[in-house]
């Protein structure tokens, strides 16, 4: 039995969606703010408490590591072994 693996592009999840982006540094959590023609814009935490915006193109692939979308990159690394911690009261 042969078996297909759907490509999902940042185009097909909604605003408002969830995802992991790498930074320079880490992983961090990201939300798709809106799309543009040829881009998404993302909203990126950022350790100091602060937000950050980065484009995307649509066409970016992502991968699921369960149910949690990953933003794909070359490399390969596990996101748990190094996400972003944001606030140590929590």
């Amino acid at each position: 039995m042969e078996t297909t693996e759907t490509l999902i592009t940042l185009r097909e999840l909604p605003i408002g969606a969830r995802l992991l982006v790498r930074s320079k540094t880490d992983w961090r959590s990201a939300v798709i703010a809106r799309f543009d023609p040829e881009k998404a814009v993302l909203s990126v935490c950022s350790p100091s408490g602060r937000t950050y915006r980065l484009r995307r193109a649509l066409e970016a692939e992502l991968i699921f590591d369960g149910g949690i979308p990953v933003l794909k990159i070359d490399a390969d690394e596990n996101w748990r072994e190094n996400f972003t911690k944001y606030d140590f009261r929590w």
